[in-house]
């Protein structure tokens, strides 16, 4: 661990499909572009790609000190002047997502974590009415059961004040050493307990998206 691995607070959570014909093309463009302008930016800590499971989608997960980082002088320069590779990808990828979460908390040893092999993306549009009893039941039910399990090793709990195109407004990220967490008797009874039941009454409860995603590629760390 070194002083680069620091996790803050904020994270950049953004998928894409690339089109097959020019994979290899956009996976060039991201570790060559996408990430080394962002990387050498005030707040910009680390970032891990990801591929989908199921399908074609690629996901990365930016980890910034604060909010504060997408507001600078230089990530403007970032976004307003994209490299012409920039501008071509953006205009011809599909299923694209951009989410900014804000930290509502952390469970298990998320430092040693970030590099696990899998992870596994919880995304829910929970009403702000409901939000107190959601983030309880993941508090005090849920993730507590989950954290039994040896190959779960970590959860971070987001708000998302920015969601686009779904409007969800929670997101959980679960760090897992292997994908056999997924089907663990530690999982089985997390999701087969009272509160879980009761949770179910709710619409938006039953229309959340999960989905596992393997690291693909190394991380990177902030270039100071």
């Amino acid at each position: 661990m070194t002083v680069m691995d620091k996790i803050g607070t904020t994270i950049l959570f953004s998928e894409m499909r690339p089109g097959a014909a020019w994979e290899d093309r956009f996976n060039t463009w991201y570790h060559e572009d996408h990430i080394p302008v962002r990387m050498v930016l005030d707040g910009w800590q680390g970032v891990q790609r990801y591929k989908a499971r199921g399908d074609d989608d690629y996901l990365v997960v930016y980890d910034l000190a604060s909010p504060a980082a997408l507001k600078t002088p230089e990530y403007d320069v970032v976004k307003t002047r994209p490299s012409a590779e920039t501008n071509w990808m953006l205009q011809n990828v599909t299923n694209f997502t951009r989410f900014i979460g804000a930290e509502l908390g952390r469970h298990g040893d998320v430092e040693a974590a970030i590099g696990a092999p899998v992870i596994f993306a919880a995304l829910f549009n929970v009403p702000e009415a409901d939000c107190e009893e959601f983030d309880a039941w993941m508090t005090q039910d849920h993730v507590p059961l989950l954290l039994q399990c040896p190959q779960w090793l970590a959860v971070r709990r987001f708000k998302l004040p920015v969601a686009e195109p779904v409007p969800y407004t929670r997101l959980s990220l679960h760090y897992l050493s292997s994908d056999a967490a997924l089907t663990s008797p530690e999982r089985d009874r997390a999701r087969s307990t009272e509160w879980r039941k009761r949770m179910t009454r709710h619409d938006w409860f039953n229309t959340g998206r999960a989905r596992a995603f393997d690291a693909f590629g190394s991380r990177y760390h902030a270039v100071r």
